[in-house]
């Protein structure tokens, strides 16, 4: 797992601004999605095709959130990042002016939507009730890349829970867009990956003060069961 590091008067602030440090504790966990962002074979196995060797370690600590939203009554998201050549509006901004050449062919080519490489990775507690979808973009908030925004919307989902890779990536453009729409923001500590402590204690440190509520997993668990309402069993009768 990497070691997390908040700095201080990080902290401060955002306990400051928060009068508290986890504003969404007393999420509805039936508004509640669990977006699992790129745990893809191209990510997580060794030799991928952008390997994050922490996000195989991560794998556990995102199926226990799953399993646990998923009793709850909450929505699991597993997104796919995916090149798609037939794009109306292609991503030249990255494939073309940030990539060189041979990169961003073995970028486009490794994430078609039927390649090894971007299927789930088959670790994952994935089950038939859970969505999965594919984005083309970073963020899965992007309009034309991914209906992600208009599912959660009609689902009436208030509060997204962020797990997977990369942290400073993915996860992390997916966070500060779902922040910008409205939903309430619950960015994992534990169950997101980075390439190295330092870009995933980056994003946590600019993420904490305006984006979103940090928890890690046993924490988000203990919640998602303190918020799950039982269900009424119905009296019985004495005739």
């Amino acid at each position: 797992m990497h070691a997390i590091t908040i700095l201080p008067f990080i902290e401060e602030q955002a306990a400051a601004q928060r009068q508290g440090s986890l504003r969404h504790r007393d999420f509805d966990p039936k508004k509640t999605a669990h977006l699992i962002i790129d745990m893809q074979n191209g990510f997580l196995k060794e030799g991928g095709a952008v390997e994050v060797p922490m996000a195989r370690k991560i794998v556990n600590n995102v199926n226990k959130i799953s399993q646990s939203v998923r009793q709850a009554g909450g929505i699991n998201v597993f997104l796919r990042f995916v090149y798609n050549p037939n794009e109306a509006r292609p991503w030249t901004s990255w494939y073309d002016s940030l990539c060189n050449p041979i990169y961003s062919a073995e970028r486009r080519l490794a994430f078609l939507s039927d390649s090894v490489d971007s299927q789930l990775w088959p670790q994952l507690d994935y089950q038939p009730e859970d969505w999965v979808l594919e984005k083309t973009r970073f963020s899965a908030f992007v309009p034309g890349t991914c209906d992600l925004d208009q599912r959660l919307q009609a689902a009436g989902i208030e509060t997204v829970i962020v797990s997977g890779t990369l942290t400073n990536c993915c996860s992390e453009a997916s966070a500060r867009d779902a922040h910008q729409l409205g939903y309430h923001v619950i960015f994992m500590t534990d169950s997101n990956a980075a390439l190295s402590d330092e870009e995933h204690n980056a994003t946590l440190n600019n993420l904490y003060v305006n984006f979103a509520d940090l928890a890690g997993t046993e924490q988000i668990v203990d919640y998602l069961q303190q918020n799950t309402i039982p269900a009424t069993k119905p009296s019985l009768s004495i005739i």
